[in-house]
């Protein structure tokens, strides 16, 4: 019996499944320590207030570029390839960022760490919907909760190093000497498959199975790439008002807490933390949401929760009431992205590898838009008027749930290869 059929008996798909575990946590501690250390590095390389927006909103610029480059590349090598080298490149550049002192040297770092983050999080997630596609039942969204579990590590390492202050780097340094052998040892386990005739067996109970999308032979390559984009546009939408939100709380929770509810600098740096550490819990117990209920009505129930966070968030009359809303963010939005990922792997199930990594571009188009969206209506407006932003485009998930529903028909098995559907 092959792995497909043996399913999650299969030791091959555990250890797979493991060690993209280990890759989300490695992605999830390296992201948080860029982060969390950004005006650590911009002291260090002397980057005006003017200039530092440039440097930011360049590496998801340039990761989304990544992404693109990814869709060409993984249709002459497999995902797993690119992961097993995307990773431990992102460990090294960012030690070149802490080791370097010039402007250049930040630019270039910061370039490199763009692109590579692009084709990291592209084939990362090609490897997990195809994971869960053998598995046949929800397993996404504990891949994104090892993700949340690096990014509190990653934080808290980095409150170490500005607690002890510890070099920026001593701190990247550290973190690539432990996480790109760590990370090179788990490529072993990635697990890839080749394209099977039909539809392929299923593991027996499986619970998140979709309709999946026939494509019609395209007459040429710009028409298959206009039915594609037209199909997965509800869920780029959807991944992209889920970072607007994301990007909303990282970036705005301590001055909101501070600046309009009054609460102490002290105060002010704990939503992010419960924020991070109810994603993490939201994500952990998800899948088993997912495959009890579905995945709509899981999408419905954190585009609801997220709303109702953005909303007390809105309205709080004191920063613990705030707390509560910045919690019931983390619950609301922890689920959507896992699964917008996932739905475009049951859409495409002929071309899932061309969709996660278009459908990833929206990542870095909510995370671009986003904050300065927020920050520019609340200088102008008022900060509590500007959440109102992000609560009306999140709940914009309720009208593409329709993308999230599930049906009879299973998953196919292993990455369908872009020869199966010509999506350009």
């Amino acid at each position: 019996m092959d792995d497909a059929r043996l399913g999650s008996e299969s030791p091959v798909l555990r250890r797979g499944r493991t060690a993209l575990g280990v890759s989300f946590f490695a992605q999830g501690a390296l992201f948080a320590l860029l982060v969390t250390r950004i005006p650590a590095i911009q002291d260090r390389y002397g980057i005006g207030d003017g200039l530092l927006p440039v440097f930011l909103a360049a590496v998801p610029v340039l990761a989304g570029a990544g992404s693109v480059a990814t869709e060409q590349l993984v249709k002459r090598v497999r995902p797993s390839v690119v992961l097993r080298w995307a990773q431990p490149a992102v460990g090294l550049v960012l030690a070149g960022l802490g080791a370097g002192d010039r402007l250049w040297v930040a630019a270039v770092t910061l370039a490199l760490f763009g692109v590579c983050v692009g084709a990291l999080d592209a084939s990362m997630n090609m490897l997990g919907v195809s994971l869960q596609r053998s598995y046949g039942k929800s397993i996404m969204l504990g891949f994104h909760a090892a993700y949340s579990l690096g990014g509190i590590i990653g934080a808290s390492l980095a409150w170490s190093g500005a607690h002890w202050h510890f070099g920026l780097f001593t701190l990247y340094g550290s973190a690539a000497v432990v996480l790109v052998p760590l990370t090179l040892t788990a490529s072993r386990w990635y697990r890839d498959q080749e394209p099977a005739d039909g539809a392929g067996p299923v593991a027996a109970g499986a619970a998140v199975q979709a309709p999946v999308v026939q494509l019609p032979a395209p007459a040429s390559v710009n028409a298959g790439q206009q039915v594609v984009m037209r199909l997965l546009l509800p869920l780029c939408l959807v991944m992209a008002f889920a970072y607007i939100g994301d990007s909303t709380v990282s970036n705005w929770s301590a001055k909101y807490l501070q600046d309009v509810l009054h609460s102490s600098e002290q105060l002010s740096t704990v939503p992010y933390a419960v924020y991070m550490v109810t994603t993490l819990i939201g994500r952990s117990v998800g899948d088993f949401g997912v495959r009890r209920f579905g995945a709509a009505p899981v999408v419905r129930l954190g585009t609801v929760l997220a709303m109702a966070g953005f909303a007390v968030v809105a309205v709080a009359p004191g920063a613990w009431v705030g707390m509560l809303g910045f919690t019931l963010l983390g619950f609301g939005l922890c689920v959507i992205v896992p699964q917008t990922f996932a739905a475009a792997g049951r859409m495409f199930p002929g071309a899932s590898d061309a969709a996660i990594a278009r459908l990833n571009i929206f990542n870095y188009v909510g995370f671009l838009v986003g904050s300065p969206l927020v920050g520019a209506l609340g200088d102008a407006w008022s900060y509590r008027g500007a959440m109102v932003v992000p609560l009306v485009l999140v709940g914009a998930t309720l009208r593409y749930a329709g993308s999230f529903e599930t049906g009879p028909v299973g998953y196919g098995v292993g990455h369908e290869r872009p020869r199966t559907v010509d999506v350009g």
